[in-house]
């Protein structure tokens, strides 16, 4: 039974910054972190976070607890900087089918 997405499917390397908050001279990020990912840059209409419809232009598939919550500045394979909309963790116990993050991007 498969229970993560096998680490050959993910091809691509992202950076990404989590988004800490606001502080008082704007965004706060943590640390830069390198993770293997795959990209798949398609434009598609997705509900942001707070409700709004926006447009994506890239969206990431990621290994189990990716730590991406939306505002959350990523580098791209293509070295160009994104900003996370919505991350969600997908899973299916007792299926045979891998858990994984995904992550959309604007």
């Amino acid at each position: 039974m498969v229970t993560r997405v096998p680490p050959s499917l993910l091809r691509h390397r992202i950076s990404v910054e989590p988004y800490l908050g606001d502080g008082a001279y704007g965004p706060a990020y943590g640390p830069l972190v390198v993770h293997a990912a795959l990209v798949s840059s398609t434009v598609r209409m997705v509900r942001a976070a707070d409700g709004r419809a926006v447009t994506s232009t890239a969206q990431i598939i990621a290994a189990p607890g990716l730590d991406c919550p939306p505002g959350s500045r990523i580098t791209l394979p293509d070295g160009r900087i994104t900003t996370a909309l919505v991350s969600t963790g997908h899973t299916a116990p007792g299926l045979p089918v891998p858990t994984s993050t995904e992550v959309v991007t604007e």
